[in-house]
């Protein structure tokens, strides 16, 4: 990387006694970018919802994925400790996409007239991450974490486990984009979508794959991270295609559950 090119010609050049520094302020940088980088992406989208009071180009399946893969990541941790910046992401990430919810839940709650009362608590799968109200998703969440916890804690002495674990964690994130890149398709376009969003993702998850394999992150976390870069690629050639060649919007038949992205 940039320290292993410019720290020997500066130890060369007699400057020894600012290499240590200089190391140690790369360092913090690097763990800083790595605990805060994965939320700037959601700003300019949090920003262009609240801007529009319309979150139907953006697909909160995001959320679910993000929540899921760093919940998985927080468990993953107490069966094999990695560093600790990784593990301050996932928690910074999972406050991020709890108010990413809260807000698409209140824009879309607002937007509907007469809409039914749907909950977490009705079980319906039809309408499952299609609830009313930001307590509900709350609430899965809250179950979901506590279900895998339970079952964490009584597998930990589990080598297999631990792994198997490690991967669902990385893999789910690597399927981040997967939910857009499907709602593009469906739109036939990226209106509404946050280009932003996606060029932060690309530069994000190309330097956290770097970040990866330079300080040794379990294998999982690197195979991953070259599946998010090409997710991120395949969005980015969505937002040229429909931009150059803009489509007639698919027609849908009408359901409660996906006339709406929440």
């Amino acid at each position: 990387m940039l320290r292993d090119f410019i720290l020997p010609i500066m130890e060369a050049d007699g400057w020894e006694w600012l290499v240590a520094p200089i190391q140690q302020l790369i360092s913090w940088g690097a763990s800083a970018a790595m605990v805060f980088g994965g939320v700037v992406p959601y700003i300019p989208q949090y920003r262009d919802i609240k801007r529009t009071q319309n979150a139907e180009g953006f697909s909160t399946y995001v959320c679910l994925v993000l929540l899921v893969a760093n919940i998985l990541r927080i468990l993953f941790w107490f069966g094999r400790h990695f560093e600790s910046p990784l593990l301050l992401q996932s928690i910074i990430m999972i406050i991020t996409m709890l108010l990413m919810l809260k807000l698409c839940t209140e824009v879309r709650v607002t937007n509907e007239l007469n809409i039914k009362r749907r909950s977490f608590s009705d079980f319906d799968l039809n309408y499952f991450w299609h609830w009313n109200k930001f307590t509900d998703y709350v609430q899965c969440v809250l179950a979901f974490t506590g279900v895998t916890g339970y079952i964490t804690y009584l597998s930990l002495d589990s080598t297999i486990f631990v792994e198997t674990l490690g991967f669902l964690a990385v893999f789910t994130e690597a399927m981040l984009g997967i939910p857009q890149l499907y709602r593009n398709y469906q739109n036939r376009s990226t209106e509404g979508m946050s280009v932003k969003m996606v060029l932060m993702w690309t530069s994000g998850d190309t330097f956290k794959t770097m970040y990866f394999l330079v300080n040794q992150a379990p294998f999982q976390f690197s195979i991953c991270g070259l599946l998010q870069v090409f997710v991120d690629m395949a969005i980015l050639l969505q937002v040229y295609f429909y931009s150059c060649y803009p489509q007639k919007p698919a027609s849908h038949t009408t359901h409660p559950a996906s006339t709406k992205a929440l």
